[in-house]
């Protein structure tokens, strides 16, 4: 254990926190985190095998976890899962899907599934669940953005207005709940190894970074557990990119 991992220990004690898309990938690896912090995690997504076993990672590592199903596209299971969480100390909006590829073969379907899943959803828990957390005074709202909300992809012109469109909202966020106490803030991540039979687009992009690398699902988590505590206090309203320094180039 690194020894700022033994620092992080415990410093979400007593606080409960929802993860989108925590079943797999970044999401599964924030939700191990926020738990190895000491945090009581609710565990979302859509496949109750998986979502078993990421609890059960996080109940043998002796912290608390459910798993609740729901799909985000539908306002009404949205909804449910609201009223099921109640109230909150910490929201990942992790879940999400990106697709790449030429601009003229995206049909209309599948452009408005993207903006559903990647800007409809995380807009509408915010509005839930927000002004819960300013009622309170606290909270903290960490958005999973992509660098390619900030720099041209090709053939991820559609995903990468998503992710745009998340860091503007987290911004506006910030500036309406933190006078409240609520933090706001996005992670931007690079690639990251999260599907295996995509390793070669992930090694593909990760070659484009100053590290030469994508990154392992865990190094997104660990900033993200940085953000969910009270050691980025003073933190709100930022886009924190994390991605081997691509944006810098």
């Amino acid at each position: 254990m690194t020894a700022t991992q033994e620092r992080s220990m415990g410093d979400l004690q007593g606080q409960k926190a929802l993860v989108t898309g925590a079943t797999s990938g970044i999401g599964r690896a924030v939700a191990l985190q926020l738990a190895r912090q000491g945090a009581e995690v609710v565990v979302h997504g859509r496949d109750a095998t998986r979502g078993s076993e990421t609890v059960g990672a996080i109940n043998e590592m002796g912290s608390r976890a459910r798993f609740v199903a729901a799909d985000l596209a539908d306002l009404d299971d949205l909804q449910r899962l609201v009223d099921d969480v109640a109230e909150l100390d910490v929201l990942v909006n992790n879940a999400g899907f990106s697709l790449f590829g030429p601009t003229a073969d995206l049909d209309m379907t599948t452009f408005d599934a993207l903006f559903v899943s990647n800007v409809r959803a995380p807009y509408f828990l915010v509005a839930a669940l927000a002004p819960k957390m300013a009622a309170n005074g606290r909270g903290s709202i960490i958005n999973i953005s992509s660098m390619a909300g900030q720099i041209g992809l090709a053939g991820a012109a559609a995903y990468g207005a998503t992710k745009a469109a998340l860091s503007s909202m987290t911004r506006a966020w910030a500036a309406e709940f933190s006078p409240s106490g609520v933090r706001v803030n996005a992670v931007a991540a690079g690639p990251v190894y999260t599907r295996a039979q995509d390793r070669e687009r992930f090694e593909a992009l990760g070659a484009t970074t100053l590290l030469n690398r994508a990154a392992d699902p865990s190094e997104i988590a660990e900033v993200v557990g940085f953000l969910a505590s009270r050691r980025a206090s003073y933190i709100t309203g930022s886009v924190i990119p994390v991605d081997g320094g691509r944006t810098a180039i």
